[in-house]
């Protein structure tokens, strides 16, 4: 291993690892946790360079990478429905492994992205791009369909007899490409290759027409509009037509006229029942809109004119509640949203979104009261927790909210805006061994790991004396992340 990495120096560590796992088939157990023995995979002939064991541990390191390198999204409803909404369609894909982890990139540019291990990943551009529920799954259906049929795997089966780089510029090519082509993003991932390296060994066109057709399939078994493939390629066609520079979906995904016709002809064949759109998607993609809005006032004009247009628009009715809290006017935003709690007053999602709203109005009573009531029929559900334990903060109820946010890092350990939020609020309820576990899991998800080491040392100390059994395990995650680190350096 180590010899292996010394001859990718120029990576940065997590993306050497990377290139280790698909070189050597195989890894050692997590720095964090010990894995259970995987039985090797005896289906496809790409198993043979990488299992689907092997995926999995794969996409952990590029989550690694991904974190420490973009910006991801903390919005919790805009989470829990993304990854909702893909579980779900996941039931009617091919896929046969669960999806493990959803990311949120915080970017207005569209993007979508698959990686080995069940990692899928959108930019809130999507959310932009995507006019209905049908388009925006058309999307989801497609990336799926990657995973699926393995297209990662098979790439590299089809590299193997190829020199090393050009195996560690198609990994580098998933980082990229998730990074959305932002000059930001491509900046600090030029140390993995150069993009015009990476652009050379995108999927090919037959991975992509595969894509559309098992997507296409997919859309209709979750009663999808099958059509909305091919509208959503002619919108991405006609707004990105006059650039200079596509976003980094189409160079991930390049489209031609071909392709359009291809999947407008393949819907015709598929059957379509009454097929709605989606508010709660409505909902999502007007959260997105107003999180990138220039000023609440820009949104507050945009959304009257939009309902008086149409006065039964409820996506945009709760754009101007969104918009209206931000620029202070509380009560009018409140009765805007309080009329989606008649529609359905069981909806999480409306729920959340006006006991959102009643915190910003400092009504953090009443939307304690809310959410605890939810929460006893949604017991630790993502977005009503986060919130629960943000109206706690707010009237200084530190240490209960530190145990909602616990208990959230115990249900989704992977999810860096609980330990984020875990570590804010320890420091508030004055738990300070809690700021520096919380800080170390952070920074481990980040792949900091010296960071997270100091925090573990730190709190190792404030514990010595105290608790004998957890100075032991911290002991031993030290260990394994300096052996890691030496792995990673030598």
């Amino acid at each position: 291993m180590l010899k292996t990495i010394r001859q990718f120096k120029h990576l940065s560590c997590i993306t050497a690892l990377i290139l280790y796992l698909v070189l050597n088939g195989s890894m050692s157990a997590n720095v964090f946790a010990s894995s259970k023995p995987a039985l090797p995979s005896l289906g496809d002939a790409s198993s043979r360079t990488i299992s689907p064991q092997l995926e999995k541990q794969i996409g952990q390191a590029f989550l690694k990478q991904l974190h420490a390198t973009l910006r991801t999204s903390n919005d919790p409803m805009i989470k829990y429905f993304v990854s909702g909404h893909l579980n779900n369609l996941a039931q009617h894909s091919d896929l046969r492994e669960a999806i493990l982890q959803v990311v949120v990139v915080d970017n207005p540019e569209i993007n979508a992205f698959a990686v080995p291990g069940g990692i899928v990943g959108i930019n809130l551009g999507l959310l932009l791009m995507a006019q209905d529920v049908h388009e925006y799954s058309s999307v989801m259906a497609h990336e799926l369909a990657h995973l699926s049929q393995r297209h990662f795997a098979r790439g590299v089966e089809e590299q193997r007899a190829n020199a090393l780089p050009n195996i560690a510029a198609l990994i580098a090519a998933l980082i990229i490409g998730a990074a959305g082509g932002g000059d930001a993003a491509i900046a600090a991932l030029s140390t993995v290759q150069a993009a015009g390296q990476a652009r050379q060994l995108r999927f090919s066109r037959t991975r992509e027409t595969e894509a559309d057709r098992v997507g296409l399939n997919t859309l209709v078994r979750a009663e999808h509009d099958p059509t909305a493939m091919s509208r959503m390629f002619e919108r991405m066609q006609r707004a990105f037509r006059f650039t200079r520079r596509p976003p980094e979906f189409l160079l991930t995904h390049p489209l031609s006229e071909t392709r359009i016709a291809d999947a407008r002809s393949q819907a015709m064949d598929l059957p379509r029942g009454q097929l709605q759109d989606s508010l709660d998607y409505q909902l999502m993609r007007v959260r997105a809109q107003v999180h990138y809005q220039k000023s609440p006032a820009q949104g507050i004009a945009l959304y009257r004119k939009q309902l008086k247009e149409n006065v039964d628009n409820r996506a945009a009715n709760y754009g101007l509640a969104l918009s209206l809290s931000k620029n202070g006017d509380h009560d009018e935003a409140l009765d805007r949203v309080e009329t989606f709690l008649n529609l359905n007053p069981q909806s999480i999602l409306y729920n959340a979104a006006y006991a959102e709203l009643l915190i910003s109005a400092d009504r953090t009573k009443l939307a304690r009261d809310l959410l605890s009531h939810q929460l006893v029929l949604n017991p630790d559900n993502a977005p009503l927790s986060m919130l629960y334990a943000e109206a706690l903060n707010a009237d200084a109820m530190h240490e209960e909210a530190e145990a909602v946010l616990t208990r959230q890092s115990k249900v989704r350990g992977n999810d860096i805006d609980v330990w984020y939020e875990l570590a804010e609020t320890a420091g508030l309820a004055g738990n300070i061994t809690g700021v520096h576990l919380a800080r170390a899991e952070y920074f481990f998800f980040h792949g900091a790991y010296h960071r997270a080491i100091q925090h573990l040392e730190y709190a190792q100390r404030l514990v010595r004396r105290s608790n004998p059994q957890l100075t032991a395990k911290l002991t031993q995650k030290i260990q394994n992340l300096r052996t890691a680190i030496r792995q990673h350096q030598s």
